[in-house]
């Protein structure tokens, strides 16, 4: 059995909401007591994927805050995510293990192993995104 974590932090932009990322919050939830879950801004999703998510922002946070794994609900400004363990000091970061390798996430493993914070990676749900969603919604109107 894996350690149980007092306070845990995962964040996404949750935009069209899938199986992928009920599975992160169910399997963040079982490793912790409380989970805190930051939802990216539009502003924060622009910056980086260069386009804004089809659902508007307080739509996703409403979506979010419904799921019983789920204890609080934060908006997630920016990617750093330092920044946020010094607000809400958690004592692990879940993520999706698509990120496992990336330069990003090895500076933080570094970061987070000097004040004391794990991080926990769960298998990517190939196969399902929001990407792949809105793609087969855009195929299935050309039809």
């Amino acid at each position: 059995m894996q350690k149980k974590y007092k306070v845990g932090y995962t964040t996404g932009v949750f935009d069209l909401f899938h199986i992928g990322h009920l599975n992160i919050l169910k399997r963040s939830k079982e490793l912790c007591d409380f989970l805190i879950v930051g939802v990216s801004t539009d502003e924060c999703v622009q910056s980086y994927k260069h386009r804004l998510p089809i659902i508007p922002f307080e739509e996703r946070i409403a979506i979010v805050e419904a799921i019983r794994y789920v204890d609080m609900v934060v908006p997630q400004v920016n990617m750093n995510k330092m920044e946020a363990w010094e607000k809400l000091k958690f004592d692990v970061i879940f993520h999706g293990d698509d990120w496992k390798d990336s330069p990003l996430y090895s500076k933080y493993k570094e970061e987070f192993a000097r004040v004391g914070v794990d991080l926990v990676f769960f298998p990517y749900t190939v196969g399902t995104s929001s990407t792949e969603v809105a793609s087969k919604i855009q195929n299935s109107r050309n039809d």
